[in-house]
């Protein structure tokens, strides 16, 4: 895997479980690797002058995800008192350092990004906002988004992930993807949400059905999101029901082209322009901090 030598890589390993991070370029998971097999995609030639831009990795996504506008203005929202403020889309952790505390035990970090003058231009809010990851062993890792609202006004946010997960293109038609009860819906060209459909049980990752659409989740979810890929011989799971999490929003499903060799499955705490329609806007009040957990497995299929 071809890193930047300008990059600060971390590494965190576990037996033959090993997760590369870039504090500085976003707080971002490079890359999940088990016994020598990628499960977290990275490109081979990354463009690291625009980190961001890379597809591959898990982007994270804060204060808000997806596209907002204004009076049809990509990357802009109006917030209660009708001003109108500049935020790229998927917001601008993606774009800033964070601080980067390592688990004295060895198979976990934490990465924290504060408020700053690169931040209250277009989010005018004291915040602390950190993603943990943990090995829980070889196969299994958790993550956790937390939030945590460090000024005196009540912020609005919808946070999410952007995780790359590792499939040749060629396989999509035998990969599956297993999901809870769902509604299914996208963003129209005007940025507004589409009327929901009932969402299936399981689709294909060839399915035109499923490319950059929000399955917006209908209660607790009764089972994982599953990831079923035979011809990596690979069961991905991700179990969105942890302790002490608030609900996930909705999965998006998302790859960038016909011979793109990912596929990216995105928990997200709301869908795109919620700050405007309300879709899965959560709100702090001063002093209070969520969490956002989730797990991933990775197993074989025989």
């Amino acid at each position: 895997m071809p890193l930047s030598p300008q990059q600060d890589i971390l590494e965190i390993a576990q037996d033959a479980s090993v997760l590369r991070f870039s504090p500085q370029a976003g707080g971002r998971l490079l890359s999940w690797i088990i016994d020598g097999e990628e499960v977290i995609h990275w490109p081979e030639n990354a463009d690291w002058s625009q980190p961001a831009r890379i597809r591959g990795g898990n982007p994270l996504l804060f204060p808000f995800l997806g596209r907002h506008r204004v009076d049809g203005k990509i990357g802009f929202w109006r917030d209660a008192q009708g001003t109108v403020r500049e935020l790229p889309m998927h917001g601008f952790a993606r774009d800033l350092p964070f601080e980067a505390h390592a688990d004295v035990h060895g198979a976990g970090l934490r990465m924290t990004l504060t408020d700053s003058d690169a931040t209250r231009g277009g989010y005018p809010f004291g915040f602390r906002f950190e993603a943990t990851y943990q090995l829980v062993d070889t196969h299994t890792l958790e993550v956790t988004l937390s939030t945590t609202n460090t000024g005196h006004t009540r912020l609005p946010y919808y946070a999410g992930h952007h995780f790359y997960f590792t499939l040749p293109h060629t396989q999509r038609a035998e990969t599956s993807l297993e999901l809870p009860r769902t509604e299914r819906c996208y963003q129209q060209s005007d940025g507004s949400i589409s009327p929901a459909e009932p969402g299936a049980a399981r689709y294909t990752l060839d399915e035109a059905r499923i490319h950059d659409r929000f399955h917006r989740l209908v209660g607790a979810p009764d089972q994982p999101v599953r990831l079923v890929a035979p011809g990596l011989n690979r069961l991905i799971t991700i179990d969105l029901q942890r302790p002490d999490s608030v609900p996930w929003y909705a999965v998006t499903t998302w790859t960038e082209a016909a011979e793109s060799d990912f596929y990216c499955v995105e928990p997200w705490l709301g869908l795109p322009d919620a700050i405007h329609n309300g879709m899965g806007l959560r709100w702090l009040e001063p002093g209070q901090t969520e969490k956002a957990a989730l797990r991933i497995s990775v197993g074989k299929l025989r």
